[in-house]
């Protein structure tokens, strides 16, 4: 136990937090069915035998191709979710990161080549012509019309269906995808921008500090949200298919502000310590003293806001879906389920319950993975 390195103090004092652990598990939640999600709701089989014997996998063309207008996300948790079960899986072999290199790159060449095709084949209404047949536990896509406008939850759509009789169930998944992309992504590009603008606030200080932290306070005036609304209606303009990227962009790009402050105080706190000192008296660089020697010793109070940061980036998100700025249909979205019960809340209750759970576990899980780090992160 003396020589027991701070990380791993931390690391033990994370997974006795019973509030960390709860953040953890729901964050698992949703991350799990995101990655996951062509496997637990899909409309083509996963396996087929046809009356002829022979084998196929009807939904393995859409999983490197998918039929989307977001394919770039959709290709990323694909990736993501294959990529991760090699991982796991090569724990114990010798030369375990020779593997994984070599299974991340060869993994891409399929994504990259196989070329998408339309699928309407109704491979429900053929299931008995077939000697057997898998499908997924939810045999529906995000696209699919297979049931009346605004049905109620039931054995065959278990949380009912949308506007046009599309399955919740499987929106609801696949909208945890554009949950889960616009949060991460956009809160790692708020997150380099604000550490690299406050890290040199801070570090250079005097004419270089009051420049910075004033252009920092100007932007820091505009309204967060009508400047979002502002710029999806500019881009939403130029018909660009791929709206989560611009959601995205808009997001990772506006959300720094606040992290800036933040990495400015805990860069100044470090300037004036004994270690930075000694770098600058033996020539250090200053790129190289902000980022190798006080950044590793600011990265608690990043990553604790960093995941206080998703969870807002997620309201948002969810937020310019609701008024129509956001993520763009067909694609699936929470903010997009929510807004289609805006005429009738009570009668369409499992367009407005589903969804605002699923907000809620996911801003809560976030907000409590955060507090969590912060915890562990204590120095006292």
């Amino acid at each position: 136990m003396e020589n027991e390195s701070l990380f791993s103090i931390a690391f033990r004092r994370f997974f006795r937090d019973p509030m960390a652990i709860a953040g953890m598990t729901g964050v698992l939640l949703l991350l799990i069915p995101a990655l996951y999600a062509p496997f637990i709701a899909n409309g083509r089989p996963l396996f087929m035998i046809d009356a002829s014997g022979g084998v196929s996998m009807p939904f393995l063309r859409s999983f490197f191709a998918p039929d989307s207008t977001e394919v770039i996300i959709e290709q990323l948790f694909n990736y993501l979710a294959v990529f991760l079960l090699l991982f796991i899986a090569s724990c114990r072999l010798k030369y375990r990161n020779v593997f994984r290199t070599a299974a991340a790159v060869i993994l891409i060449l399929p994504f990259l080549f196989v070329a998408p095709k339309i699928d309407k084949k109704d491979y429900r209404s053929e299931t008995s012509k077939a000697l057997f047949t898998l499908f997924a536990p939810i045999p529906y896509g995000p696209f699919e019309m297979t049931a009346p406008p605004f049905e109620g939850p039931s054995g065959r759509h278990w949380l009912g269906a949308d506007e046009v009789g599309r399955s919740v169930a499987a929106r609801m998944i696949y909208g945890a995808r554009a949950s889960l992309a616009v949060g991460l992504i956009a809160t790692v590009i708020s997150m380099l921008i604000g550490a690299t603008v406050g890290l040199i606030a801070g570090f250079y200080r005097n004419v270089v500090d009051l420049v910075v932290m004033r252009v920092v306070e100007i932007l820091m005036c505009f309204p967060t949200f009508l400047l979002l609304l502002i710029l999806m209606s500019l881009l939403g303009d130029r018909q660009f298919e791929q709206s989560i990227l611009i959601v995205i962009g808009v997001i990772g790009l506006t959300g720094w502000i606040g992290l800036a402050f933040l990495v400015r105080g805990e860069t100044l706190k470090q300037r004036s310590l004994p270690y930075v000192q000694s770098c600058e008296v033996t020539g250090v660089s200053p790129c190289r003293i902000m980022f190798c020697h006080l950044l590793p010793n600011i990265t608690g109070p990043i990553l604790i806001s960093f995941t206080f940061g998703v969870a807002g980036a997620i309201l948002a998100e969810s937020g310019l879906s609701f008024l129509g700025f956001g993520v763009q249909p067909p694609t699936a979205s929470w903010g997009g389920l929510l807004r289609q019960a805006f005429d009738n809340p009570l009668d369409y209750w499992h367009l407005t319950f589903f969804p605002g759970v699923a907000l809620f576990i996911a801003v809560i899980s976030f907000n409590f993975l955060g507090e969590g780090m912060r915890r562990s992160l204590d120095v006292k």
